[in-house]
């Protein structure tokens, strides 16, 4: 389902990542762990078309995503993936429901489905009450979901993960490790997950070790 062969990144005279091939299935939920420094969120990255590659190939659900460019990349981006970062990136200004549409929105839905769609999703994870809240007014674990269910709202085929919990006490992070596995069982929702959080890594299909830019 995504698939990414040779990938190669260097910032100046720091080569980051020194061929990295990765594989991952529909559904599968799979962590990165590793040092600081070992190349992990600089492969998330990449493979999330936010940065790109020195070298390499990527390939989602058949798509030959390397080779796409600007805003061809960017409605690829849109549709196909999700994120999740440690802190959340809501707009101060919107609602927790605004902040869910607005993804949708930039892909030209509607505005009452992507309206109906963020009202699932927000009620699915326990924040029916909680649509008009700004994110000042919503706690950490709170804020966290509501960047989940962003991060849905297009029904993408991988939603990546950057220490996800990482700004979580442990029972917001626990209660979000149980997300997850729900949402692979709901949706068969495929995750990639770059963590420090032994526990979050453990409760994962696959764990991969990143060691000086490689997977080992």
């Amino acid at each position: 389902m995504l698939k990414a062969v040779n990938i190669h990144k260097r910032y100046t005279d720091l080569e980051v990542l020194k061929g990295v091939d990765i594989e991952i299935n529909q559904g599968e939920i799979v962590s990165i762990v590793g040092s600081s420094g070992a190349g992990k969120s600089t492969l998330l990255h990449i493979l999330g078309t936010l940065d790109t590659p020195d070298k390499g190939e990527i390939y989602l659900d058949g798509a030959s995503v390397h080779t796409l460019k600007g805003n061809k990349l960017a409605a690829f981006r849109n549709k196909n993936i999700g994120f999740i970062f440690q802190f959340h990136h809501l707009l101060p200004e919107f609602s927790a429901l605004e902040n869910v549409c607005i993804p949708a929105w930039l892909g030209g839905k509607k505005k009452r489905e992507a309206e109906e769609e963020a009202c699932r999703l927000l009620s699915i994870l326990g924040l029916d009450d909680r649509l008009e809240n700004k994110p000042h007014a919503l706690s950490g674990g709170e804020q966290q979901r509501v960047a989940v269910a962003r991060a849905l709202i297009n029904k993408p085929s991988i939603v990546f993960a950057d220490e996800p919990t990482g700004n979580l006490d442990s029972r917001n992070a626990r209660e979000l490790h149980e997300l997850f596995l729900s949402l692979r069982e709901k949706f068969s929702q495929t995750f990639l997950i770059v963590t420090h959080n032994k526990e979050l890594a453990d409760m994962s299909d696959r764990i991969l070790t990143m060691k000086d830019g490689m997977i080992v």
